[in-house]
């Protein structure tokens, strides 16, 4: 009766599986059709990753600027430093290569060197003109030493805008439509259009041209994302096939198990379909992962089904115990990996929101997948030959399972010292830790368009959008003296900055106009004085580029907001934060609050607060995840103590890889950030096995702890050992990325994932010997809520004379 009780639910699904397999494989073959149809629905991101939830009110001060201005990160450049490109050919060339972009219908303006205006005096209407400094192309050399005389001597207005008068760098600006600037044909823009004729004209002319801006990184930055998916799941199956195959030395399995991890990955595209999510940098890690997690499953179900056909030659018996005593541990392991991912669902940032979603979900599909097909296709097959059973008994593994047992054994105090001084010398590193907040840190190192961002960086002081908002809380308040002067003061602070590009506004405008006014002599290139002012701003007001007035660049339509704009290099969150602490400062000395509502905001600003807000609630995910995991172990075995126990050796792992990336200067940021979570999720099975069969053994061996533990050790060492071989060298597929977050989070789990395996199998045991009195408590032991690892027959038989006696 006690066995039918313990077995009974896991017997039903044995047999359920085994008597329908037909169905099962076309309902199997049917999902998999059906999700494939959702696959359609994949998008690719064409926008940063936004890490603050949407009601965040750095969130809401940055939409809020959008509405009033539009997309700020629209603009992409050209750049050539290159003394030829001031010579007649190669300069009318550059001209028309710039030309040439105005006809693509994804652009909305173009700015170069042709396009440069001269403000020129007006005094009869009452405004400047605009008077080209090229009005149809150069044609002698003399033409050029006058433009560069002009450009680099004469007007301040465009310096580090289009040229840089100390290094002779010149760039064109192209503006894309803002309303297409987040969409696909920004990519068709990139791709097709402007990297074919930039090619063109670098082979034709002899010149280096740089191209940067947002929507170019963000383009070359998704098609390499799009490009390592399928990479990584190729060399994911590759890896953990080789280490299947090596492991069971059998084609046949081997096989097989590449058929349900395939199906895995293909459910998991068509979950991110049907949930209508866009594959980011953290989405396409989820194939290859269903990849190295799967495997794991199936080396414990087929290792199962090999070993009992071994026993006793039953084919039909075999399968049934495959079920009944593997599934449910394999739930239980696979669970506990889905709550470490499901964790990061509470963040509230949408993008590890839906990391967390896909994966979770995922997770638990390649179980169901693994536990219906891996015995429903056995069930056709011949019975494994002898070859394919040997790696049962190989020696080497029982020389490490051995190794294992002696330290426990014999070096007990070793393996505490050795524990101790871990985690002296990892938490002085965790102290060295740093947080970065970087928009381009992870990205390619090696690619062509990260040189060219540091070729900006270098000439222009960056290429991410940084923006002031000034709100004057009136109509045409923008205009007004004070505001000017207030404006002036900040842009003062900007320039002083180093991190920071020359800010462009409607200062810089009216600055022009007071030196326009003076026939272009550049010391006037000022802000207009009290008396001036009465003349002056009126040709500002009323200058015109086309149909275009020259201050809606810089001032909204009611003159009631205006923008500063610069652009920001690749900073670290400590050095932002404190520019972003003295700009406010400047802010609240300059713009009293009564009058005015200043706000600094732009995407790299964005960015950055999210990798703050993401490592604010990296505490609360990773203490959930171990909450979740501390009910999951009370609620199998009903005691606390076997709760610490368990939670010792898998905290260990995490405290060494912390220590681990403060040495080595890895920085926390949203990659690294997952870290955590995922490894402990993934790190726990391996006690939840050790324990469950130890729980077994104390029962069998009549609570005698010494033995029970070495049997737990012996039993369960080999499969630890293969899964976490497995999950090392898979997670290290990802240490081939291009991208840094990505080797980062490979390298790191791999580490982890070693230490687990490592901490497991000498420090969980080691503590369960010298803690046996307290913890083992047959009342809390005997009967645990959930039987993880069913007793064979013959055990149970023993078990219940036991309890007989009793």
């Amino acid at each position: 009766m006690a066995k039918q009780k313990k077995s009974k639910f896991w017997d039903i699904v044995a047999r359920l599986i085994l008597r329908n397999k037909i169905g099962i494989l076309l309902g199997i073959i049917t999902i998999t059709i059906l999700l494939s149809t959702q696959w359609k629905y994949m998008r690719f991101t064409y926008t940063e990753a936004n890490l603050l939830p949407d009601d965040h009110e750095v969130n809401i001060e940055y939409n809020n600027f959008l509405k009033i201005f539009g997309e700020e990160g629209n603009l992409i450049v050209l750049g050539v430093k290159d003394s030829t490109l001031f010579t007649v050919e190669k300069l009318n060339a550059w001209n028309s290569l710039s030309d040439s972009f105005r006809a693509s219908k994804e652009v909305e303006s173009v700015v170069s060197i042709k396009d440069l205006q001269k403000l020129v005096k007006n005094t009869e209407a009452q405004k400047f003109d605009l008077e080209p400094f090229i009005k149809d192309s150069v044609k002698t050399s003399k033409d050029i030493a006058i433009l560069q005389n002009e450009l680099f001597n004469q007007y301040p207005f465009y310096d580090n805008f289009l040229f840089n008068t100390e290094t002779k760098t010149v760039r064109t600006a192209i503006y894309l439509k803002k309303e297409l600037v987040n969409t696909a044909a920004r990519k068709d823009f990139v791709i097709e259009t402007l990297m074919k004729k930039v090619k063109v004209f670098e082979d034709t002319y002899n010149l280096d041209v740089r191209v940067s801006g947002m929507p170019y990184i963000r383009t070359l930055n998704a098609q390499n994302i799009v490009d390592e998916i399928g990479m990584f799941v190729l060399a994911a199956l590759a890896i953990t096939s080789l280490i299947f195959f090596l492991f069971f030395r059998s084609f046949r399995a081997t096989f097989i198990s590449l058929i349900v991890v395939c199906i895995g990955v293909m459910w998991t595209l068509g979950i991110l379909g049907l949930l209508k999510y866009e594959i980011t940098v953290l989405t396409a890690l989820i194939p290859p992962l269903i990849i190295v997690i799967g495997i794991p499953n199936c080396i414990f179900l087929i290792n199962k089904y090999q070993h009992e056909v071994k026993l006793h030659g039953n084919k039909v018996k075999s399968l049934q115990r495959v079920i009944t005593k593997v599934g449910n541990a394999t739930l239980m392991t696979n669970v506990t990996t889905a709550s470490g991912f499901a964790t990061f669902i509470i963040t509230e940032s949408k993008l590890l929101k839906e990391f967390g979603v896909v994966a979770s979900l995922s997770i638990l599909a390649i179980f169901i997948l693994c536990l219906l097909i891996i015995p429903i296709i056995y069930t056709f097959l011949p019975y494994p030959k002898d070859r394919h059973l040997e790696h049962l008994n190989k020696r080497w593994i029982g020389g490490f399972v051995d190794w294992t047992v002696r330290m426990v054994k014999e070096k007990r105090i070793a393996i505490y010292s050795t524990t101790l001084g871990l985690i002296i010398v990892c938490i002085i590193g965790i102290y060295k830790i740093k947080v970065s907040g970087s928009l381009i840190e992870d990205m390619p190192k090696k690619a062509e368009f990260f040189s060219d961002i540091r070729f900006f960086e270098e000439e222009f002081n960056g290429i991410m959008p940084m923006e002031v908002m000034i709100d004057t809380k009136r109509k045409k308040g923008v205009m007004k003296s004070t505001t000017l002067k207030r404006m002036n003061e900040l842009e003062d602070l900007i320039i002083e900055t180093p991190e920071l590009s020359r800010p462009i506004s409607v200062v810089s405008l009216v600055k022009y106009s007071k030196q326009a006014y003076y026939n272009g002599n550049p010391k006037y290139y000022q802000l207009p004085t009290k008396q001036e002012e009465a003349f002056i701003l009126p040709y500002a007001k009323n200058s015109t580029s086309g149909e275009t007035n020259l201050l809606n660049n810089f001032v909204d339509s009611t003159g009631q907001y205006a923008r500063i704009t610069t652009f920001m290099k690749d900073i670290g969150t400590d050095k932002m934060e404190r520019i972003e602490e003295n700009l406010l400062n400047k802010i609240n000395n300059v713009f009293p609050e009564e009058r005015y509502n200043v706000s600094i905001t732009g995407k790299a600003l964005v960015f950055q607060k999210g990798t703050k807000y993401l490592v604010n609630n990296l505490a609360l995910s990773l203490s959930l995840a171990i909450f979740l995991i501390s009910l999951f172990m009370a609620y199998m075995f009903r005691s606390f103590r076997m709760i610490i126990v368990s939670l010792i050796p898998n905290l260990l792992p995490l405290v060494v890889t912390a220590g681990l990336m403060g040495y080595i200067g890895v920085p926390i940021k949203p990659s690294t950030i997952l870290v955590f979570s995922i490894a402990f999720g993934i790190s726990v099975d391996d006690t939840i096995h050790f324990l469950a069969k130890y729980r077994q053994e104390l029962q069998a061996n009549n609570w005698k702890i010494k033995k029970s533990v070495y049997a737990a050790l012996r039993e369960t060492g080999v499969s630890m050992f293969y899964t976490s071989i497995v999950l090392f060298f898979g997670f290290s597929v990802f240490t081939i990325s291009s991208f840094g977050g990505t080797v980062a989070l490979g390298a790191l789990v791999s580490v982890t994932l070693l230490f687990a395996m490592l901490s497991n199998l000498l420090l969980l045991p080691s503590l369960l010997l010298s803690l046996e009195r307290s913890i083992a408590n047959k009342q809390i032991l005997k009967k645990p809520t959930i039987n993880i690892i069913p007793i064979d027959s013959d055990d149970e038989d023993v078990l219940e004379e036991s309890e007989e006696k009793k």
